[in-house]
């Protein structure tokens, strides 16, 4: 069986060698405070509002077409992802007042804001196309109530200062 090259031999002339990959400098890393989290994801939040706001005054939706409903919808998105993520930090930590572990909070409050904007979209989606009823909705409540209960029973930890 015949051996396949490498990709070095098949680069490089056999015998010369190849010269050593020199290793980028480390740029020194600190980590993102909590005050520089919030300014720029309200900052992100504002610039989405912005975009969303300018979708629905410039674009009519009889002709916007497929890139009209996208730029619509995945702004709206953003938007909301970035307001529920960012009051809700607040709310969570106006009613924890330990210091020490409101950083803990970001995670689940940015997985809250995905599922809860992803909920208001999928209502927007079903009513555009007429889909929308009391049962739908209340199917996609349980499911939404269903998905946060089972994330909040499978904890690794069970005691009350941790997050997750």
């Amino acid at each position: 069986m015949a051996k396949i090259p490498s990709i070095k031999s098949a680069i490089a002339p056999r015998g010369s060698v190849l010269p050593k990959q020199a290793k980028p400098d480390k740029l020194p890393t600190t980590p993102m405070t909590l005050r520089q989290y919030l300014i720029i994801m309200s900052i992100a939040t504002a610039v989405c509002w912005a975009v969303w706001a300018s979708v629905v005054f410039f674009y009519d939706p009889q002709s916007a077409g497929f890139i009209g409903f996208s730029l619509f919808y995945l702004s709206l998105f953003l938007s909301l992802l970035g307001t529920f993520s960012v009051i809700g930090f607040f709310i969570r930590a106006k009613m924890v007042k330990n210091d020490e572990i409101v950083f803990r909070y970001i995670k689940k409050t940015f997985r809250q804001g995905i599922f809860f904007a992803t909920f208001i979209l999928l209502l927007l989606f079903l009513q555009q196309h007429k889909l929308l009823t009391w049962w739908n909705f209340t199917l996609l409540l349980l499911f939404y109530i269903f998905f946060e209960s089972l994330i909040f029973a499978n904890r690794k930890y069970q005691n009350r200062d941790y997050v997750g």
